[in-house]
């Protein structure tokens, strides 16, 4: 934003102005009567020049890093204590040093601070001079390369601050070396000392954005079975969960700040998904490992809830999709749009599930809060009606001597709430050496009193910091808004009641053309061919969807992938994003090459028709619908399938089974066929690879024809002779032994005989006349008993009625 601290003429506001000039008259008496008594001597004016000109020269021999200050924004009676090391970086030994405070004027822009941050040097006009000297640390000598602690204790009233406001804050070294051997400063580092000690009367309604967003840590693969068990890009993620790791650090920190938290549903469903199985992708080709880390998932995610419970929420689309990307690269690809609104309406019952609270769904925050009409209009495409947009991207007009609200209209129903970049920007590069934080942490709070002190206006301010802080960047953040909300000129206020805010009609609300779209932003863009990758995946998943039985084991996975395919963490890692996008296709493509068709052999048809089978295979676990198996000949007037060039019959095969389809055949000349089978979905698109084989087709001739005929009718005479033969043996068998019952029963008397009579072997020749001759028996012989006589067979127990032989030519009736 462009306030009275960027612009030449601009001064804080008149009141203020009055303050300053009495105090500064009232601190310039004493040194004004001091002058009065000395005697004008041009000489030793000279030498005093000479003397200030030496001393700034070596201010940077010996580093001072200021490790500690406390407390951050002192109050009446409180005392400062400041602690760091010096260090000589210089050849010679420093003798005689020591370290003291030095606080300068009162800083009246924001402008004035950015410059002070940025001097190394000593200015001894700017810098002022040392206080007390009691409240100093000296060292007797500084070696080369040698790193001394100090720490000064100093009670603020001896500071002679004076009206509220923001003060430089030197920590020098002065001393001297072997080559100058009188005193000068040679090593000082600056900072600020918010002064604020009674209650503004009128507060600055601050918002912080705690942002809990991650890289992409999940595939699109899962595990066999029906259990679905999520496959892990690697075990990053378990490492930021662990205690001291960058989202436990971002998690344990903010549950005790009044913040809005900004959360990306993607991480959510990452580590929920690691509270139960999952496993690692490993290198190489191997399988991927058992993941072990559900214990550190469930803590933290637990912590998330109890730290949410109450408190402001933001959900960012799924997986945090990078809209400026979208925008200026993707919206000519076709389908892009569709991404960015399933990422939305994921994002609410995501963190619903997870962290049983509802978020606000309808801010966008492009990255950086850099925005130009292309990227608004994207933004707000899925739904989002509030867009984050950042002071460098839209700039104040240059009469404005003030920050204003956060809050402004931007036309189309749409609210740009900006951040302010000052603020956004201060915790980011390297946090983790102390003096550097600590730096960062007075910088933040001097430019948040300077906006207060600007106007007795109230207004509402935002910071949007970083999307992924480090573990020591969210630690400085934490300290600098502890130290703001515990402040007397500032007050907090959720993200929601800030976007509603009454709107500065001062403030800009022209969006930035596309040509001022920072170029530094533009070349870590997704490109135009990541779309592309996208879409054509996209299609391949609607094309594999409806021949499944239950689609969302692939839509699932799969539009959770895509997502992540857009997200913001790809910015500048273009070969990782490029990876993960064909890693994703070539799993789809795995996967749905389970339902193919089995290769075939050449196949011979002897024969005018023939069937020919073909076989479709489902590896999957889940069962597959809605397909059709066409067969088409390439030759129809050598070979048709059912009656025409091809055949189709829709196929069913149930998970983890094959089934084979079969096609009629006619042939019509001899010759090879190549013969294509193919898969289609029901809307006619192709699905899998084709199978082609050959039919060797052989016509059978006339002649051929007749010996077959003739052969097959002589083998069924043959077997009907044999069959009547049978019958007519079996015929006869059932005559005689009807006669032979019939003749027992007519002459009871004889019924041994004619039992004997039955007994006759098949080969005994028959009467010419029909009848059959008895033979005669000896003399008191016995009957013959049916069937043959054996050697153990029992003696009868009663011998023949009638022992007397029948006379010669008896007859017996049958």
């Amino acid at each position: 934003m462009a306030e009275a601290a960027d612009f030449q003429g601009t001064g804080p506001s008149p009141a203020r102005r009055l303050l300053r000039r009495a105090w500064a008259v009232l601190a310039a008496a004493p040194l004004m009567a001091g002058l009065v008594q000395l005697p004008a001597a041009p000489a030793a004016h000279a030498l005093g020049q000479d003397a200030l000109r030496a001393a700034a020269s070596g201010s940077r021999t010996v580093a001072v890093s200021l490790d500690s200050l406390t407390p951050d924004a002192p109050s009446d009676g409180d005392t400062l204590t400041v602690s760091g090391t010096v260090t000589n970086n210089g050849k010679q030994t420093v003798t005689d040093a020591h370290v003291g405070l030095r606080v300068g004027q009162e800083v009246e822009t924001r402008s004035t601070i950015d410059d002070i941050a940025r001097r190394t040097d000593f200015d001894p006009g700017a810098d002022g001079p040392e206080i007390d000297g009691k409240y100093a640390q000296k060292f007797s000598r500084l070696a080369p390369g040698v790193a001394q602690h100090f720490s000064i204790s100093v009670p603020v009233g001896k500071l002679n601050l004076g009206p509220d406001g923001v003060y430089e804050l030197s920590v020098s070294l002065s001393g001297q070396t072997s080559a100058e051997p009188w005193e000068q400063v040679l090593g000082i580092q600056h900072t600020f000392l918010p002064w604020q000690p009674d209650e503004a009367d009128t507060k600055t309604r601050t918002t912080y954005l705690w942002p809990l967003v991650s890289t992409v840590h999940m595939t699109a693969e899962t595990g066999p079975g029906t259990q679905q068990i999520p496959v892990f890009l690697n075990d990053d993620l378990a490492k930021d969960l662990a205690p001291g790791g960058r989202l436990e650090r971002m998690l344990s920190l903010g549950k005790d700040l009044d913040v809005t938290w900004v959360i990306d549903p993607d991480l959510l469903a990452s580590v929920d998904a690691m509270t139960r199985s999952y496993r690692i992708r490993t290198s190489g080709d191997t399988d991927p490992v058992a993941g072990t880390h559900q214990a550190v998932a469930k803590q933290w995610l637990a912590e998330l809830q109890q730290a949410v419970t109450g408190k402001e929420v933001v959900a960012l689309p799924f997986a945090d999709p990078d809209l400026a990307s979208l925008a200026h690269n993707g919206t000519s690809v076709t389908g892009s749009l569709s991404q960015l609104k399933d990422a939305t309406d994921v994002a609410s019952s995501t963190v619903e599930t997870v962290l049983h609270v509802k978020p606000d769904t309808d801010f966008a925050w492009p990255v950086d809060g850099a925005v130009d009409p292309s990227i608004v209009r994207v933004a707000t495409s899925a739904g989002a009606d509030k867009v984050i947009a950042r002071s460098d991207s839209l700039e104040e007009p240059d009469g404005l001597t003030y920050t204003p609200s956060a809050a402004r209209p931007i036309g189309g129903g749409t609210t740009a709430v900006v951040a302010d970049a000052r603020l956004s920007t201060a915790f980011q590069g390297d946090m983790t050496r102390a003096g550097t934080s600590t730096l960062a942490v007075q910088r933040f709070l001097a430019q948040s009193l300077e906006i207060n002190g600007q106007t007795g206006k109230q207004r509402s301010i935002v910071v949007a910091p970083q999307r992924m802080p480090s573990a020591s960047q969210a630690q400085a953040m934490a300290q600098a808004l502890t130290a703001l909300q515990q402040s007397t000129w500032s007050q907090s206020q959720g993200l929601g009641a800030t976007a509603k805010a009454k709107p500065d009609p001062s403030a800009t609300t022209r969006v930035p053309s596309a040509s001022d779209y920072p170029s530094s932003l533009r070349k870590r863009q997704l490109g135009r061919t990541a779309f592309a990758e996208i879409a054509r995946t996209q299609d391949k998943v609607d094309n594999f969807k409806v021949v499944l039985t239950d689609e969302s084991r692939v839509v699932t996975p799969f539009g959770r992938a895509m997502n992540r395919e857009m997200s913001t963490s790809w910015r500048g890692r273009r070969s990782a994003a490029s990876g993960f996008r064909d890693g994703v296709e070539a799993y789809l493509d795995d996967i749905s090459e389970q339902v193919k068709l089995i290769d075939k052999s050449e196949t011979k048809l002897s024969g005018r028709s023939a069937t020919i089978p073909v076989t479709v295979q489902n590896n999957l676990v889940q069962g597959v619908d809605h397909l059709v198996l066409r067969l088409t000949s390439t030759n129809p007037t050598r070979l048709k399938i059912g009656g025409r060039a091809y055949s189709e019959q829709r196929v069913t095969v149930s998970g983890g089974h094959s089934q084979s389809v079969k096609f009629t055949t006619s042939a019509n000349a001899n010759g090879p066929v190549s013969v294509i089978a193919q898969l289609y979905t029901q809307d006619g698109r192709t699905y899998g690879a084709p199978v082609v084989f050959d039919v060797k087709v052989t016509e059978i001739t006339a002649t051929v024809m007749l010996v077959i005929g003739g052969g097959v009718l002589l083998l069924v005479l043959a077997g009907f002779r044999m069959y009547t033969q049978r019958k007519r043996a079996a015929a006869r068998e059932e005559a005689e032994t009807a006669e032979e019952a019939d003749a027992a029963e007519d002459d009871p008397e004889d019924s041994g005989e004619a039992a004997e009579g039955a007994d006759r072997p098949d080969d005994e020749p028959e009467n010419p006349e029909g009848t059959s001759e008895r033979p005669k028996q000896e003399p008191g012989a016995r009957p013959r008993a049916k069937g043959p006589e054996q050697p153990s067979d029992p003696t009868p127990d009663t011998a023949a009625e009638n022992a007397d032989p029948s006379g010669t030519g008896e007859k017996v009736d049958r």
